[in-house]
């Protein structure tokens, strides 16, 4: 008996030391969290491989990731990153690259415009959890109710008079939500494609900023405008995860955001409003041949300082193949599987039934042009972002600034002002303006 007692504990105690258990930094958006509760269907394929989560607000997971990558501190195992990191760090050799990621993975499957943005010569360096653009989301109900027609190509004009029509303040009602929380991937994200949809750009050709332009102080007049006059009080504090849970609770008339949010602001179970959501395209300022689409993919990448590589692939290959998207569709429907990064998902009819928001989160997609993002001419590539290093200082920079003057603190000029100052320093400093 004791004999027996103890073959036991040895051959529990081997299997424990066989299992390798890898740290997966993610964001805390809702598909990412619907991953970590399949944590289970991961570890029954996989018995040796346990997974440990970190799952962190936008602004610090982006924090920490980089600070760890930078440093090799091999505090992670799998990283969610996004098409801004992936190049600038690809370079870098701090990423390991993918491949070989087994013959049903279907590499070929991946959207072109997601695939190549996550690659460095023709090899990728990370596998796409959700890709996503930027579209309007507004509240059918309250649209009919206020007597305006959204158009599915609407112009900023558009969206003003829809903002003033909706806005019901004693109801706690508001025209529209839009990001106010300060960060390079926070505000700055859509700002950027705001001023670009209005004709702006970071950077002339020189690599001067380009903040004291007309077309930046019409952008950013205009939403300063539309978020005191028609959005909700304590808009600077409200980041992509704040303005869902509004919209989902029906206080805003229109979201602007990410084309991801679509399938959560349409699921019953969790949104007051699933039944009365339409979509259209990202505004454009009148006489602007740009609608301002930004391309971006969260995606999972392993560090080059892991020490776990083989065990962090195979999570990886699983958490973006198509079976995932199967046992996502088999649990909670073909609406909520992760979009933008399969074309066999656009091609799948369960999920266009299903999906309302599909055909417009896939136009959204192929429209958005991350190799020209302004009309005039631009020395760097992204969409709502510049593809430099050193973009995530100075974009934070300014976002703090113009989140400043949402919250009453500066004006616009003196915001656009401290912008231009802040980022020509830094500019200069790193060499770009000689």
């Amino acid at each position: 008996m004791i004999c027996a007692t103890t073959a036991l504990t040895i051959c529990a105690a081997a299997a424990q030391a066989q299992e390798t258990t890898i740290t997966i930094a993610t964001v805390n958006n809702g598909d990412m969290i619907r991953m970590q509760s399949m944590t289970d269907a991961f570890t029954e394929a996989h018995p040796d491989i346990a997974l440990e989560w970190v799952t962190l607000e936008e602004n610090i997971l982006r924090e920490r990731v980089t600070t760890d990558i930078a440093t090799q501190g091999g505090q992670y195992d799998v990283l969610t990153i996004g098409t801004y990191e992936v190049p600038i760090w690809a370079k870098q050799q701090w990423l390991v690259p993918l491949e070989d990621m087994g013959d049903d993975y279907d590499v070929d499957d991946l959207l072109p415009a997601v695939r190549d943005a996550l690659s460095v010569d023709g090899t990728l360096y990370a596998a796409p959890f959700y890709g996503e653009s930027a579209m309007v989301m507004y509240r059918t109900d309250l649209a009919e109710a206020a007597g305006v027609t959204i158009p599915d190509s609407p112009t900023w004009t558009d969206i003003k008079a829809a903002a003033e029509a909706m806005t019901d303040k004693d109801n706690e009602v508001y025209g529209i939500c839009l990001r106010g929380k300060p960060g390079w991937g926070e505000n700055m994200a859509f700002l950027t494609a705001m001023a670009n949809s209005y004709g702006a750009r970071w950077f002339d050709m020189d690599w001067n900023p380009q903040f004291e332009s007309e077309e930046w102080k019409a952008a950013l007049t205009d939403y300063l405008d539309l978020m005191t006059n028609y959005g909700p009080p304590g808009a600077s504090s409200n980041g992509f995860n704040e303005n869902l849970s509004l919209f989902q609770q029906g206080k805003c008339g229109m979201w602007i955001d990410a084309t991801v949010a679509a399938s959560f602001v349409t699921d019953p179970e969790n949104s007051t409003v699933a039944d009365q959501v339409g979509f259209a395209q990202f505004p454009n300022k009148e006489g602007v041949d740009n609608h301002g689409n930004w391309l971006w993919a969260w995606s999972l990448a392993i560090p080059a300082s892991s020490q776990k590589q083989d065990a962090a692939k195979d999570f990886i290959a699983w958490a973006t193949s198509k079976g995932y998207t199967e046992l996502v569709a088999e649990k909670d429907g073909w609406r909520a599987a992760p979009p933008g990064t399969r074309t066999s998902l656009y091609e799948n009819a369960d999920y266009q039934a299903e999906a309302p928001f599909a055909e417009m989160t896939l136009t959204s997609m192929q429209a958005a042009n991350t190799q020209k993002s302004s009309v005039q001419d631009i020395p760097y590539t992204g969409g709502q972002f510049v593809a430099i290093p050193e973009f995530q200082g100075i974009g934070t920079a300014v976002g703090q600034q113009f989140s400043a003057a949402l919250a009453g603190q500066s004006s616009a000029e003196d915001a656009l002002a401290a912008a231009q100052s802040n980022v020509t320093r830094e500019m200069t400093r790193a060499g770009y303006i000689k």
